[in-house]
């Protein structure tokens, strides 16, 4: 089984320390740097290209967006030659954030972040959620998708609604699978339910991201409910 590599951001040391502890006391995980702010991290992460920039938000401060966005649009610039001959993806984001900043939970999404877990989270919950993360899946709790969906309904009540959503371009397949990814389902899941390979899945997944103009797949979750392929429990 190949290591996750991780990058840990907190401008605490010791929270530092205890996230560091937490991950590598996993077999499959490997913190690979440390960073004390966005800025930090999204230098390191050119230079180390980790798998999954773990970012702790301590005050959730616009700068952490831009360090987001940054390190989600730039691919990773390999120091050693990728065995392709091209670069490596950007690595995944992963934020940690207060419970109830979910207008700062919606912007760091926006900007390309793939997951978002609440401070209080369980260590567990932590562990489970960087290695959905790393293997492509979104990672966000029930109660945050109902409460980003509220501000995303009433983002497009207050602003100009998009004419040109990408959802007629989906195929049957893709609009599925796009049900499928919106109602909490992991590749693995998708990939049996539909009778289809992992790889297949994400394929798909890759084609309705680039079709509906989104970055991460929480995105797509997002957009999965303003119109109304699934609708939310609550």
């Amino acid at each position: 089984m190949r290591s996750v590599s991780v990058l840990v951001v907190n401008d605490q040391s010791l929270q530092r320390l205890g996230l560091r502890m937490l991950l590598a006391a996993e077999p499959d995980l490997t913190v690979v740097g440390e960073a004390a702010s966005g800025a930090e991290a999204v230098r390191m992460s050119a230079a180390l290209r980790p798998d999954v920039v773990l970012m702790d938000s301590h005050a959730c401060e616009t700068g952490d967006i831009e360090a987001v966005r940054r390190i989600r649009r730039s691919p990773r610039l390999a120091r050693i030659p990728e065995p392709s001959g091209g670069g490596a993806p950007a690595p995944r984001v992963l934020v940690l954030a207060p419970a109830d900043h979910e207008g700062y939970a919606y912007a760091a999404l926006r900007a390309g972040a793939d997951g978002f877990l609440s401070k209080d989270a369980t260590p567990d919950a932590l562990i489970a959620a960087v290695r959905a993360v790393a293997a492509g899946d979104a990672a966000i709790t029930p109660a945050l998708t109902r409460a980003l969906i509220d501000t995303v309904r009433r983002q497009h009540t207050t602003g100009p609604v998009q004419r040109d959503t990408g959802l007629d371009t989906l195929t049957e397949r893709e609009r599925d699978v796009l049900t499928a990814v919106a109602s909490g389902w992991s590749n693995a899941e998708i990939a049996a339910r539909l009778s289809i390979a992992p790889t297949t899945v994400k394929s798909h997944v890759s084609h309705i991201l680039a079709k509906i103009g989104a970055r991460a797949r929480v995105q797509a979750v997002a957009y999965a409910y303003e119109y109304g392929l699934v609708r939310s429990a609550a």
